[in-house]
C-alpha cells in the first residue's frame, strides 16, 4: 500500500452563514428569555464539533482515500478494481443530499462540506460515491494518471 498521495484536498466548515447561523441562535438565546445555560453549551458543542470536522481526500497509487475527521479515525479506501466510472460534476447538495457532511441517499453517499463541485463515482456493484471537491478538475486529472 502506498503511502504518499498524488493528490491531497483538506476541506472545513468554515462558511460564514453556517457561523452567523450559530452566533444568531446563541444571540437569541442570550436576549430573549432567562439564559438557558444547558441550550448554550449544545450550541457551543455543535459549533465546536463543526469547527473540527475535515474532509480529507487523497488519491494514492492503490485507490481514492476519504477520512471525515472526527468521524473516522482512520480512512475509507475505494479501491481501482472497484470504479467503474467517474466524473466530474456540478450537483446539489441540498437537493439531492439535504445538505452536507457525510449524507445517505438510496445507493449513494456523499461527501461533501461546501460548495456544489466533485466526482462522482460508479462503483462496480452499482452503488454511487460523490466527493465533494474545491478541485475537481486536478482531482480527476491525478485519477487518470493513477489508473493508467
Amino acid at each position: 500500500m502506498e503511502k504518499t498521495p498524488l493528490f491531497r484536498e483538506v476541506q472545513r466548515f468554515r462558511q460564514p452563514w453556517l457561523w452567523a447561523l450559530l452566533g444568531g441562535i446563541a444571540l437569541l438565546m442570550l436576549v430573549l428569555g432567562p439564559i438557558s445555560w444547558s441550550g448554550l453549551v449544545v450550541v457551543g458543542a455543535v459549533a465546536g464539533l463543526l469547527y473540527s470536522l475535515r474532509l480529507e481526500t487523497e488519491v494514492r497509487a492503490d485507490g481514492i482515500y476519504l477520512k471525515m475527521w472526527p468521524l473516522h479515525r482512520s480512512f475509507r479506501r475505494v479501491q481501482w478494481t472497484e470504479i467503474e466510472r467517474y466524473e466530474p460534476e456540478e450537483y446539489r447538495p441540498i437537493r439531492e443530499f439535504g445538505g452536507w457532511g457525510i449524507r445517505w441517499a438510496p445507493g449513494k453517499i456523499a461527501y461533501n462540506v461546501h460548495g456544489n463541485q466533485g466526482i462522482r463515482i460508479l462503483r462496480t456493484n452499482g452503488r454511487v460515491v460523490l466527493i465533494g471537491s474545491q478541485h475537481p478538475e486536478e482531482f480527476v486529472k491525478t485519477i487518470d494518471e493513477a489508473v493508467q
